[in-house]
């Protein structure tokens, strides 16, 4: 089922991207002034704040007007009011809220700080910004895949990746938000181990691994890298929703 060994070409010469660009053609252009050829059976990975800003995700915190309850819990965890007002739009819930820390369900079933709200590598001509995810992952990676395989007439699948904190674990890591094409998590159970075992619970998430891979090419900084080519790798073709990747709540151990 595993490759021998995967290959991670990174797409460099992105401009910056804007509301309205087109991600596809933004891409196919990088690629070939990067020498790098996207083929058949490659896995595209994009960086999720370059979707965001493609899909006019940013929001000027000047024209927010926090709420009653935005005020109040701002005070708690020392953010922006205004911040807190676009966190709590995008949220079910919240998780966790202590100073300088604001855990949410987003309302795509995320777990995550801030509802994946970021303010770092956004431009910010008329004041601060803030650039929440996209409304649909998943169709993202969707409409980006059609466009990218009809100018291009190759198969290919496309996952969009972010990074996330961990309970219990210290650091960031890269995480599948995202996913047209590619089974993002594998079932292991029933097969064997090297010695005849069972496998009794080995569910492999093969979507965040893949994410993690190229966020390593990527960088979290000013690397200036939005798009990784991961290359060699067997993409089973019960493709699935990146939302696969989501604990049901009822055997959620951590809440």
């Amino acid at each position: 089922m595993y490759p021998p060994g995967l290959q991670l070409l990174a797409v460099s010469h992105l401009p910056f991207v804007k509301e309205g660009d087109d991600l596809a053609e933004l891409i196919i252009a990088a690629a070939l002034e990067s020498q790098v050829e996207i083929r058949d059976g490659d896995i595209l990975v994009v960086a999720q704040k370059i979707v965001s800003k493609a899909e006019g995700r940013g929001r000027r915190l000047d024209l927010v007007t926090p709420s009653p309850a935005a005020v109040e819990l701002a005070a708690t965890v020392r953010k922006d009011a205004r911040l807190v007002e676009l966190i709590l739009a995008e949220s079910r819930s919240v998780v966790r809220a202590v100073p300088n820390v604001l855990i949410t369900e987003h309302r795509l079933g995320f777990i995550m700080a801030n509802a994946g709200i970021d303010q770092s590598n956004v431009e910010t001509p008329d004041g601060p910004v803030a650039l929440l995810l996209p409304e649909s992952p998943d169709k993202s990676c969707t409409v980006l895949r059609n466009r990218i395989e009809s100018r291009l007439g190759v198969r290919i699948a496309v996952m969009m990746n972010d990074s996330f904190g961990r309970p219990w674990r210290n650091g960031v890591t890269g995480v599948c938000l995202g996913a047209s094409g590619v089974a993002v998590l594998l079932d292991r159970r029933g097969s064997t181990d090297l010695f005849g075992r069972q496998l009794e619970v080995t569910m492999v998430a093969a979507g965040d691994e893949l994410a993690a891979a190229a966020s390593l090419v990527m960088g979290q900084g000013k690397e200036g890298i939005a798009a990784v080519i991961v290359r060699g790798y067997s993409v089973p073709d019960d493709a699935q929703s990146a939302l696969a990747l989501i604990r049901p709540r009822d055997t959620d151990l951590f809440r």
